[in-house]
């Protein structure tokens, strides 16, 4: 990815900034960033799309954001009910309504949060229809951004059903493990009432501009944003359209999307152009100081907050609303996906495991999503050697909360960042890792380079190879062929050097990456820090554990303690339901375990016997 200085107005790389102050409204997260210096007349509202797209979008938006701020523009953005952060919506009959009531509430509190009478809307995908719709009801909109904007709602549902087969291919999914039903793509499923209102926009058919001065970027070969652009013109609209640079590499997967740095830059150019040719005297009205009230739902506290030095970095602590049993799960990112998760995987983990009274702590960490990076660090932290400080600092907030002991689980990077900061800090108590990629990694491996290439498992490709659909896609030119066979080759490369397994554990020293492994494991061990490993079935991060263990686990002997679990028919997201359970039942395992183990022993015999069955598996405290 670019660096982020490459869309500042006023701020340079190497001044820290703090992570947006968040708030809570609505039942929702928003996350408010001050204008820095000189204050604006005019505050920005950033309306998402949805999705995949807004997973996308997350890190974008967060760089607009201070990039506003540094042009001396405040700007909030937030979830839609029932999205991201959001409490769940129990009834979603209203369709859309829910969706624009919340965007209404978000422009209300803007202006008593930044003392501006006056907004400019910066929308994208979906957000635009709800940008175009709700512009009278807030009656103070100068201008509208329009990001690839969805203008009819039937083609946006019919590309939505395109684009999810493409992710789920991207994925490996193999076809029962794939959502068929409603409106669904990359695990997160539309309401059917949102999504039957969806299907009936048409921007194309407005009648009355939505706002004086509207900016339109355009996507490559979507004709029909040009036409909205033109539409908007015939409405007396004064419109200025540009192509999206950038769109596709922004979309395409959030591990290696690139921002559109250039298509920033013109946004923030564009939004203080409309500030400057208002001339709109300052208000005067009191600004409102941002609050983040605990949201309160079935059985959890959840508190949006900021960690780490300087308040770096966001996050949400979310708490039993009765009893708290167990120590703390510090639930970490993957790659570049937001706290919330994968289809708000972790959303959903950190209720439940609120429901069953174990508290939990999810953020992101520096440089992902809503978490500014670190002054003078490469854009790059996955697999990074400072990225464990971000969990020692979550260690520290979780202490400060007198919430310890606690205990790290990730999934893929974030299960290597997990055993990593293990590693480094005594205070955390256990590791849960997921279908990790690596546990060890070659600093002199380019990560861009891997993550961009990271195979699927030879058993995967060995399915796919047998399906007729593969060999008509592989035929017309659907497959990179070629990056295909580059990763079967790697994948029988690892498989041959597994031979040469048994030297390592009698001579760890010929291999440095096998030595410090065994050493990370034997470490954790000696200070009685639990370990679970878990794996679906075909997932590749299974040829690096069987190169360092053994097609059996049979290295495993020599580390008594570690628990191997191999989930048969899931994939690498644990997208499936089956596999969802078994994962918050090994966390929940583990929160007990760890809690009990540390009570004091003339306490052990009162345990409850049942509570004691929860955490089978283990060693008994």
């Amino acid at each position: 990815m670019a660096a982020r200085s490459s869309v500042t107005i006023e701020t340079k790389s190497s001044e820290a900034i703090a992570a947006a102050v968040p708030v809570t409204f609505a039942g929702t997260v928003g996350l408010y960033t001050p204008a820095r210096n000189s204050s604006a007349s005019t505050a920005v509202l950033f309306l998402s799309p949805w999705g995949f797209e807004e997973m996308c979008t997350r890190k974008f938006w967060r760089i607009l954001a201070d990039d506003f701020a540094g042009a001396g523009i405040a700007s909030l953005r937030f979830d839609y009910a029932g999205t991201g952060d959001a409490l769940d919506v129990s009834d979603t009959s209203p369709g859309l309504a829910i969706w624009k009531q919340t965007a209404i509430s978000a422009a209300t509190l803007l202006k008593s949060l930044s003392g501006c009478d006056r907004l400019i809307v910066v929308s994208q995908g979906l957000g635009s229809a709800i940008a175009a719709s709700i512009a009278e009801n807030i009656s103070t909109v100068d201008g509208i951004c329009f990001l690839a904007p969805m203008t009819s709602g039937r083609l946006y549902l019919r590309e939505l059903t395109v684009w999810s087969k493409m992710i789920d291919e991207g994925m490996g999914l193999p076809d029962h493990q794939r959502e068929t039903e409603g409106i669904s793509i990359a695990g997160l499923k539309m309401p059917e009432a949102i999504g039957a209102d969806v299907r009936k926009l048409n921007l194309i058919a407005m009648a009355v501009s939505p706002a004086p001065n509207c900016l339109v970027l355009s996507r490559p070969g979507r004709p029909g944003d040009l036409e909205f652009a033109t539409h908007l013109k015939t409405l007396g609209t004064r419109v200025e359209e540009f192509g999206y640079d950038g769109y596709d590499e922004l979309v395409s997967n959030p591990t290696i999307a690139t921002m559109p740095l250039a298509a920033g830059l013109r946004v923030v150019r564009w939004a203080r152009s409309i500030v400057d040719a208002g001339a709109v005297p300052l208000s005067k009205r009191t600004k409102v100081i941002p609050s983040a009230d605990p949201l309160i739902g079935n059985g959890f506290r959840e508190t949006a907050l900021r960690l780490g030095e300087g308040d770096r970095m966001f996050g949400i602590l979310c708490e039993p609303l009765g009893y708290t049993e167990g120590a703390t799960a510090i639930l970490l990112t993957t790659a570049h996906d937001r706290s919330a998760g994968w289809a708000r995987t972790a959303v959903t983990t950190a209720r439940n495991l609120a429901r069953n009274g174990v508290p939990s702590l999810r953020f992101d960490t520096a440089n992902i999503a809503d978490s500014p990076p670190r002054p003078g660090e490469p854009d790059q932290v996955l697999y990074s050697e400072n990225q464990p400080q971000d969990v020692v600092e979550a260690l520290n907030l979780v202490q400060s909360r007198k919430l310890l002991p606690a205990f790290v689980v990730g999934r893929c990077s974030g299960a290597y960042l997990a055993f990593q900061s293990a590693i480094r800090d005594a205070r955390c108590s256990g590791v849960i890792a997921v279908n990790p990629y690596v546990f060890h990694w070659d600093r002199t491996r380019p990560v861009d380079g891997d993550l961009r290439l990271i195979s699927r498992s030879l058993e995967t490709y060995g399915q796919k190879f047998l399906q007729l659909q593969t060999l008509r896609r592989l035929y017309e030119g659907g497959i990179d062929a070629r990056s295909a066979a580059r990763n079967i080759v790697s994948s029988l490369l690892k498989r041959t050097s597994r031979l040469s397994r048994p030297l390592l554990d009698v001579f760890p020293f010929l291999s440095k990456a096998h030595a410090a492994i065994l050493g990370g494991f034997q470490a954790l061990l000696e200070r009685k820090v639990a370990i679970s490993l878990i794996y679906s079935a075909h997932d590749v991060g299974l040829e690096h554990f069987w190169l360092h263990f053994g097609q059996g686990a049979g290295g495993l002997k020599n580390l008594p303690g570690v628990r191997l679990t191999i989930i048969p028919d899931s994939n690498h997201n644990l997208a499936t339901v089956s596999s969802q359970e078994i994962y918050l039942k090994s966390i929940e395992e583990m929160a007990l375990h760890i809690g009990l183990r540390g009570m004091d022993p003339a306490n052990e015999k009162a345990v409850d016997p049942v509570i004691s069955q929860k955490y089978a598996g283990y060693p008994v405290p």
